[in-house]
């Protein structure tokens, strides 16, 4: 069985002006075992140091002196020589529309100011299982062989998705942006799985799992359905309409690992 990298072989820059921030962040970071740190103070020293010494995770604040974790991570994740890059965002930032932004372009966690510890190491767990990319194993179908549908109108969301799969040995994906787009290449393709955002337009989430569900020759394909908070009340009785799991979307491998092996095995 491969084995985790430990937090020690973890390469991170930390973006934040705030030399005060600076050090709390860079406390709590060593205090699960990071020892690779790197500090940039706008976006500008962050794309330079990224070009010197290129990071495994990236850490931001929320506010820099030219610009936001936005423009940072939107910048990281079009060009295709960093895109790979993970993000985390370390922010007292409440407001859903930009976090949602962020969500959408697929960070690993986005930790509140201030953060619990228990949340900072999970974040981190997740960039060491993306890293160490181990094949899923499931009793019933080789990953191998697997056909996955993701439906998700966020290039960046379908790109994060197709990469945490891939890491798990899953290559055969195809993408649509809403479920209209996949009905249409469910009718064609014999489909495995399908992980479908909640959010997007023509057809969300809800009214593309209640039409496979009443298509005979679909029915049976299994849906995993991730939203960017899962846990609110109007998706609380979800499994209802007929999808076999739900997510948060900034989720980590080790959730979609329990979860395949639930809907798959």
């Amino acid at each position: 069985m491969e084995l985790m990298p430990s937090s020690e072989e973890l390469s991170i820059l930390l973006v934040e002006p705030s030399s005060t921030q600076q050090k709390i962040i860079q406390k709590a970071l060593e205090e699960t075992g990071v020892r690779h740190l790197y500090f940039a103070d706008s976006i500008k020293a962050a794309l330079y140091a990224i070009k010197e010494n290129e990071p495994d995770l990236i850490v931001s604040s929320m506010y820099l002196p030219d610009g936001t974790a936005e423009t940072l991570v939107t910048l990281v994740k079009k060009h295709p020589d960093t895109e790979h890059i993970h993000f985390m965002l370390v922010s007292s930032e409440r407001n859903r529309d930009m976090l949602e932004t962020l969500r959408q372009a697929g960070v690993i966690a986005i930790l509140p100011k201030p953060f619990d510890m228990k949340d900072l190491q999970r974040a981190i767990n997740a960039t060491l299982d993306l890293s160490m990319e181990q094949e899923i194993d499931l009793e019933l179908i080789d990953p191998h062989e697997m056909q996955v549908l993701i439906v998700d109108d966020s290039r960046l969301a379908q790109k994060h998705i197709t990469r945490v799969l891939e890491s798990m040995g899953i290559v055969n994906i195809d993408v649509a942006v809403n479920g209209a787009d996949a009905i249409t290449l469910m009718n064609d393709e014999n489909y495995d799985l399908v992980i479908t955002d909640y959010n997007m337009p023509e057809m969300d989430g809800i009214e593309f799992t209640h039409t496979v569900r009443m298509t005979e020759h679909l029915s049976h394909i299994p849906i995993l359905m991730v939203a960017s908070n899962a846990d609110q009340p109007q998706l609380a009785n979800i499994t209802q309409e007929g999808v076999d799991a739900i997510c948060d979307k900034v989720f980590e491998p080790e959730t979609l690992r329990v979860l395949l092996h639930k809907i798959l095995d």
